[in-house]
């Protein structure tokens, strides 16, 4: 890591690179499950951050095609039929038509129209499968028809973002968390794991208590003008109406109700630190949690002005990231199966070489929007604390929030940045001489 460069601020021109003879500035693109993000190598922001949730219109399009929404004004517009998909699942793609309509999107116009000018790094997940890695390499050649291309893993990105090319990066994302050993810049693949408790598994378990308390859920598009009213009193709030078949469609209204989730989240939810699990509501062990749990909690106003305080329950709803078995009733993941944030830490450092354990121990790198939560970098040192009672035990966290939720487009930036870097990229020319399979061997 001797040998980054800093990142330039916003305000100055991005660094350039030189390719083939000429200095020119490489393009990074972080595809992820909730947001895409692309920009310039060199800068300390992506310039260009859209959803990954996309409006689609059946039959609209050309020559009675599909007719695409893309953008923040695009999908959150109300569109008769429009249904609201994502092309990625289990932070892969699964819609490839779809994602390269998306990628597409974010890197032109907002930045540039000449992809053939620009080499293209994108991130990818460690457990990104074989076909879709060469899917990705064909993309970039044939479709963006970009000179150079390279494939690197979000863990050793979001490393390199808190300058760290050594240790374990810990990444809450919207569809799982995952927990990625590093050593030198490379990924120990027997140590990767994750489970499906990121944001939309916090989202359900929000719904989840919602409907257990009756609690009713409103969305932005759904009021058109609110009274204030005193906490728990009924919302006094004219509502939009739709003419038969002028209707949003479920998926839409779904994705309406998620922005709610998420300002939930953001506001009001919090993890309990510890030590321990969260005690149960009846006869708390600790007079410290009592305190913590009792009433004194948060206030939240839904879109149509009921408002509510959360006490407890704003801590219960997050237990189940750590505690699978304190999960509330929602749909999958099972309960009993499913590995808690805890168990996902240390079943990652078992298989690590035991010279590697301490280093890797002493450089741990929390990371991506669902780490925002409060009290959750407290809840993950006291658990890593107490599992692992070595004195050289370090977790960081930018304490940044921009910082924490572009980390692998950061770290995809350094690294594309980089002088040493030149000789990684794979060139069309090499491309079209061994086909999408180089990108197995040159792509570690």
């Amino acid at each position: 890591m001797s040998g980054l460069q800093p990142v330039l601020p916003s305000n100055q021109a991005p660094s350039t690179i030189e390719y083939g003879g000429d200095e020119i500035s490489a393009i990074v693109l972080d595809p992820g499950t909730a947001w895409i993000r692309a920009g310039f190598a060199g800068e300390d922001t992506p310039k260009s951050v859209i959803p990954s949730d996309y409006g689609v219109l059946e039959g609209a399009g050309e020559k009675g095609g599909k007719k695409y929404f893309i953008g923040d004004n695009d999908v959150h517009s109300i569109r008769p039929g429009m249904e609201v998909k994502n092309p990625m699942g289990d932070g892969i793609v699964v819609d490839w038509e779809a994602a390269t309509i998306l990628w597409r999107e974010a890197i032109t116009p907002r930045l540039t129209m000449a992809l053939s000018e620009h080499p293209l790094l994108m991130t990818e997940p460690s457990w990104n499968p074989l076909k879709n890695r060469e899917k990705a390499i064909e993309i970039a050649f044939e479709d963006f028809d970009v000179p150079a291309f390279y494939l690197a893993k979000a863990g050793v990105c979001a490393g390199f973002a808190s300058g760290k090319s050594t240790g374990l990066v810990i990444d809450v994302g919207a569809s799982n968390i995952s927990v990625t050993p590093i050593h030198d810049g490379l990924v120990l693949r027997k140590g990767c794991v994750r489970s499906p408790l990121g944001g939309e598994f916090l989202s359900n378990q929000i719904r989840a208590y919602f409907e257990s308390a009756n609690i009713p859920l409103s969305a932005h598009y759904q009021v058109l003008t609110k009274t204030a009213v005193e906490v728990g009193k009924p919302a006094e709030a004219t509502y939009r109406t739709f003419a038969p078949g002028e209707e949003p469609t479920e998926s839409y209204k779904r994705f309406q109700e998620e922005r709610v989730l998420t300002e939930f989240k953001e506001c009001t939810a919090q993890v309990w630190i510890g030590p321990g699990p969260l005690p149960g509501s009846n006869n708390p062990p600790l007079e410290a949690a009592h305190a913590i749990l009792s009433p004194g909690g948060r206030t939240f106003e839904f879109p149509d002005g009921y408002n509510l305080v959360f006490n407890s329950e704003r801590f219960r709803i997050t237990e189940g990231i750590f505690h699978p078995p304190s999960m509330l009733t929602a749909p999958s993941p099972d309960p009993q199966t499913t590995p808690g944030l805890n168990q996902l830490i240390a079943n990652a450092m078992k298989d690590i070489d035991v010279e590697l354990r301490q280093m890797i121990l002493n450089n741990i790198v929390i990371t991506g929007a669902g780490s925002l939560l409060y009290g959750f970098t407290e809840r993950v040192n006291a658990e890593i604390a107490a599992a692992f009672p070595a004195p050289r035990v370090r977790v960081m966290a930018a304490g940044n929030s921009v910082e924490r939720r572009y980390a692998s487009w950061l770290g995809g930036s350094i690294l594309a940045s980089l002088g040493a870097f030149h000789q990684l990229w794979v060139s069309k020319k090499e491309y079209e001489e061994h086909g999408p399979s180089i990108v197995e061997k040159r792509c570690k």
